[in-house]
Formats: structure tokens, C-alpha cells, sequence
């Protein structure tokens, strides 16, 4: 009997193991999506503070012409 639970416990430690590695990879993916999408929200933070200021000059210009 001893024989066939450490059998169980030695496969449920592989089985342990294995999800630990999987989650490790899900881990890895996840971390490198979130630095895209990071990288993204700071282009789109860019561009917007850009084109704010395009659009503050141009109201400016205009008033200067009232």
C-alpha cells in the first residue's frame, strides 16, 4: 500500500511540476503583452499631448487674427 501512494504522490507531484512550468510560460506571455500594450498607451499618450498642442497653436492663430 505504501508502495502505490507514493506512486500518487510522486505523479501528483509531476502533474504539479507541469502546471507550475505552464503557468510560468502563461506568466512570461502575459508580462510581455502587458510591455506592448504599455509601449502602446505611452505612443497614444504621445501623439495625443502632440496633436493638443497642434490644436492650442491653431486656436491661437486664429484668435490672433480676430
Amino acid at each position: 500500500m505504501a508502495d502505490k501512494q507514493l506512486q500518487d504522490l510522486e505523479q501528483k507531484i509531476d502533474q504539479l511540476i507541469e502546471l507550475c512550468k505552464e503557468l510560468n510560460r502563461e506568466n512570461q506571455a502575459l508580462k510581455a503583452e502587458n510591455a506592448g500594450w504599455l509601449a502602446e498607451r505611452q505612443d497614444l499618450i504621445d501623439k495625443n499631448e502632440l496633436a493638443r498642442s497642434k490644436v492650442e497653436a491653431m486656436i491661437n492663430r486664429l484668435r490672433t487674427m480676430e
